[in-house]
Order: structure tokens, then sequence, then C-alpha cells
């Protein structure tokens, strides 16, 4: 035990099993998501939606999550983090319950838009409350790797929860599955979490929060619509018009005396570097698990149930490498640790260059996802640790947001680098089982998969490089 450890209150048996239950919600924040998709085509069938009302069924959760992250984290520093937390999975478990009980595509809608606001408060509280639990930062550090593995337990269970609840009961059965969650939080978490707010109970400047969805909302859906409909001024406009917002309210938080978002806290090389780690390692990581989805489907002829379940064991990894990861850091420096997982992720991408047998693409894919494990979770910890505790909330936020943003950017340019690769060997941009049942046209795609994993490795090892100069003088303190 070192001197730091002796100086800061370390967290008992209350605080591990509050952790128990934080990571609830971390568990369904992907869970969700996986089941939903699972779930479309039974919702078509039920409810005959539109393309794009079915196309909203999902996009509008994700919209309204990234873009009310930000607002929910400052929120929680000023109302208080676990009063956000139980107000928002009281809301979420009321829109679960609209969302299974739905009679038709707009309610079900409205329904998934309620949800995407509520489960905005989830993940920024959760992680600023494991800030406030645990003030060792050996055991912070084991607390967030906790909750990453979490989220990737929902990424791994999800396709057998769903395919169960599918094939055994109604549609709606798969957005009942937040309910239980939710009231397991709503009960315990009064008597086992700790309450936190910031000093000063400063108002939300309710601009700055428009200002921030204005930023991030365009800019999401313009990425996502590239990803699905390839290169068009009108979504390059919406990423720029929420780019330009986005000016907009960075200025404001200049000027601001209580700003929403400390920029100051970019002024730590620590909190600036693993906050771009996290991006990065983000948008490689959806940008490979989209194409690999498409891969299994199109080149392998799976349908979706079977290629989700292919696409499971890769969750092992990151369950596997973001428990290593804190131990790790105990003997070894957090920036050398997620340097080395970067590179490690890297050696997993060159797998997926040689990639043809479905063992080998899977065996690449843990590789992936171990790797990139410990960024998600030490370079949380490093964005949470380097904040002061009354913006634990706004860290969160950001270590929250970080991630969706670098996600979706992943795989608008990294699905559209497949899709302009394959137009060019083929002369057709048509992406479909029936259009790939020509070998050449499997062969483009397989091509176009492989550049897409090279450049993939190529931007981890620059990231590595960026955080073995940036975070070396990280110490362990462990």
């Amino acid at each position: 035990m070192t001197s730091t450890d002796v100086e800061v209150p370390r967290a008992g048996r209350r605080e591990w099993v509050g952790l128990g239950v934080l990571a609830l919600p971390a568990l369904l924040a992907s869970l969700e998501l996986t089941v939903t998709h699972l779930a479309l085509p039974t919702i078509a069938a039920d409810l005959h939606p539109s393309g794009s009302e079915l196309l909203w069924t999902v996009d509008v959760y994700a919209f309204l999550l990234a873009g009310s992250l930000i607002t929910m984290g400052t929120l929680g520093d000023r109302i208080g983090r676990r009063r956000l937390l139980l107000g928002g999975a009281a809301l979420y478990g009321v829109a679960s319950v609209l969302a299974a009980f739905a009679t038709g595509p707009g309610v079900l809608i409205a329904a998934r838009a309620l949800m995407g606001i509520a489960g905005s408060t989830l993940m920024p509280s959760v992680i600023a409350l494991v800030a406030a639990m645990f003030k060792s930062p050996a055991q912070r550090s084991v607390a967030i790797g906790i909750v990453v593995a979490s989220v990737s337990g929902g990424t791994a269970i999800g396709p057998l929860v769903g395919g169960w609840l599918l094939d055994s009961f109604h549609w709606g059965a798969v957005f009942l599955i937040g309910v239980p969650i939710m009231v397991a939080l709503l009960i315990a978490g009064p008597r086992l979490l700790p309450e936190y707010r910031a000093p000063g109970g400063k108002r939300l400047d309710l601009l700055s929060a428009v200002l921030s969805m204005g930023a991030i909302l365009p800019i999401v859906y313009g990425l996502k619509q590239l990803a699905a409909d390839g290169f068009a001024w009108q979504w390059l406009s919406a990423v720029a018009g929420g780019v330009v917002v986005g000016v907009v309210f960075l200025v404001r938080q200049r000027r601001l005396p209580d700003p929403m978002i400390d920029l100051h806290l970019f002024s730590s090389r620590v909190f600036s570097t693993a906050s771009i780690a996290l991006a990065l390692a983000i948008f490689v990581l959806w940008a490979v698990n989209y194409a690999i989805a498409q891969f299994l489907q199109l080149v392998h002829g799976l349908d979706p149930l079977t290629a989700g379940l292919w696409t499971a064991p890769s969750a092992v990894g990151t369950i596997a490498g973001s428990l290593l990861a804190p131990r790790l850091a105990r003997r070894i420096a957090p920036g050398t640790v997620i340097a080395g997982g970067l590179t490690l992720a890297a050696a997993g991408f060159a797998v997926l260059v040689a990639t043809g047998p479905l063992a080998l693409l899977v065996t690449g894919s843990i590789i992936i996802s171990a790797g990139l494990a410990p960024t998600m979770a030490l370079a949380t910890d490093l964005i949470i640790g380097a904040a002061p505790t009354e913006r634990a909330g706004t860290a969160a936020a950001i270590a929250s947001t970080a991630p969706q943003l670098g996600g979706a950017l992943g795989i608008a340019l990294l699905g559209s680098l497949i899709t302009v690769v394959y137009r060019h060997q083929t002369g057709a941009a048509d992406l479909t089982r029936e259009a790939l049942a020509a070998p050449a046209a499997r062969d483009a795609f397989t091509n176009a998969f492989h550049l897409s994993a090279a450049v993939s490795a190529a931007l981890l090892l620059l990231t590595a490089a960026l955080t073995t100069r940036h975070l070396r003088d990280t110490n362990n303190r462990r």
C-alpha cells in the first residue's frame, strides 16, 4: 500500500455492493441496443411502419442519447448525481413500458425518444458516482473496469436474450428487459448510493444545453446517413451545421463564469490525451463491429441472429481486458498499458487483413476487443481523475460523449471507405446479399474490408504513439 492510498479513504463493503447496483444500468446500456436491432423484423411485421419509421425506431434513441449526454452530466452536478440517476431510471422504466405496448409506429418512436433522453442520464451518473464512491485511485480504476466489463456483458448476452425473448414472447418483451433492472435500481439506489452535488448550486444554462444538442444531433445524424447512403451534400451540410453550432457553444463556454463544460479541463495533457484515445478506440471498435456484421451476412451468408452470435465472443475479450487493465496499472503506468493495448488491437486488425475462415475472423475480433478494453477502462479513469471533484459529472459526460461521437464518426468514415472501394472495383453500390452472390462482388467487398482493417491498424499505432508521448508521465499511484 502506498502513501497515497493511506491518505485517501478506501471504499468498504457498502460501496462495492453499490457498484453492483451501478453495473445494472451499464449492462442495460448495450443490451438494449442489441435486442432492439434483433426485434426490428418482428416489429415491422406487426406495426407495418414505413422504411423511415423503422429506421427512426432505432435512430431516435441513439440521437437523443448522444445529444443529451453533456446536458445531463452537468445537470447531475447541479441537482445531485444520485437524484438524476434515479429520476432517469424511473423515466426509462415508464418509457420502456410504453414502447413494449405501442400500438403504432408513432407511439413506438415517441417512447424510444423518451428512452433516449432517460438513457442519457445513466452512464454519466454511473461514472460520476463511481468517482464519488471510490476515492482511492486503485479502487476507482477497478470499479471503472467493472463498469466497462458490464457494458460488454450486455453486448455478449444481447443476442442470446433477445433471440430467446423473440422466439418465446411478443416483441414488446425486449423493451420490458429494462423494467426490472430499473425497479431494482430504484429500490437499492437510495440505500446504497451516496448523493453528491457540486457546491454552489448554480443554475443550468439553458442556452448552452440547447446549443450542445444543436451541435451533437446534426453531427451524429449526418454521419449515420453518410455511412448508410454514401456521400450526399445534405448529410455533409448537417455535419457542417453541427460543427458551426459547436463552435458557438464553445465560445459561450469560454465567456460563462460557470460553464457547462470547463474548457480548462482540456488544458490538462492527461485529460485531453485520454479523451482523444478513448474516442479513437471507439472509432475503430464501432467501425469494425459494423464491418464484421456486414461481412458475416454478405460474404458468409449468415442471417442476422447467427451473425450476432458469431460476434458475441468478442465481448469476452473486452470483459477480460477491462478487468485485467487495473491490475496491470498497479505495476505499469496507465499510459503504457493503454499504448500496449492499442498495439495489441492493431495486431488484431492485422489478423482481419488476412481473414478468411470464420474462426480466424472471431480470433481477430477477440484480440481487438481485448486490446481496446484497457483504453476504455483506463482512459475513462484518467479523465475522471484529472477533473476536480465538483466537475466529476461534466467529466463523466465527456467520457460518455467522446465514445458516442467517435463511434458515429468511425462507422461513417470507415463504412464509407468500404463502400467507395467496393463501388470502385465493381462499378455498383448495391451492398445486398443478392448483389454479393457473384464471386467478383464478394472479392471486392473482402478487399474493401481488408483495407478498412489496415487503416484501423495504422490509426491505432498512431494513437499508441500519441499516448506513449503524452501519458508517459502518468504515475500509477496504485
